[in-house]
């Protein structure tokens, strides 16, 4: 994780969102999602000034408050630090679930009293209200899946499928799919 969002801050890509654990992901073994949270909240530690430092703004997207403490606190914490960075922003996508965001969103509206809502409107429900639209989504291990990932957020992000499972990921293999990311034409319905 670190080298490859050392490798975005080289290449000057202002967005990132990293897909850390889904609302699914509770189903797995303990020891599998307590190793998961050591490893969000060691980076957050170990990451903290380095962030501040090359202007990066930390977001949150998923209900991060059901996570165990220590980890809750260093999420306040890496939030509070980087709240006014403006250079780049990095979004934690932790205890999340696109499903689960859009019905809070529509929760949100209901509580709100509205009847209708513009797409604008909407998307200012989501937790992922801050961040650019969604451009470019790299899924690895083989899988040929979205796995509930911003689903409101993809409708025209390019996809890029690869068999690397994530541990191995390099920057050289994010060299490799930005490189096919730049030789395709979006044209968002238009016909060029």
């Amino acid at each position: 994780m670190k080298k490859i969002l050392n490798h975005i801050l080289d290449l000057g890509i202002n967005s990132t969102t990293l897909f850390l654990f889904s609302t699914e992901n509770w189903k797995r073994p303990q020891d599998e999602i307590d190793g998961i949270f050591n490893i969000v909240k060691d980076y957050l530690v170990d990451e903290e000034n380095d962030l501040v430092k090359n202007g990066v703004k930390v977001v949150v997207s998923g209900d991060y408050t059901k996570l165990p403490n220590n980890l809750v606190e260093s999420i306040d914490k890496i939030l509070t630090k980087t709240k006014s960075c403006d250079k780049r922003m990095l979004n934690l996508a932790i205890n999340y679930g696109g499903r689960d965001e859009i019905m809070r969103a529509v929760n949100k509206a209901i509580e709100q009293g509205k009847t209708s809502l513009t797409e604008n409107e909407f998307e200012k429900l989501l937790y992922s209200c801050e961040m650019p639209p969604l451009d470019f989504v790299i899924r690895t291990s083989g899988e040929m899946r979205l796995s509930n990932f911003m689903l409101w957020q993809i409708a025209y992000s390019e996809l890029y499928f690869t068999r690397t499972l994530w541990p191995d990921f390099s920057p050289k293999e994010l060299q490799a799919a930005l490189i096919d990311y730049q030789h395709r034409r979006r044209r968002f319905g238009n016909v060029n």
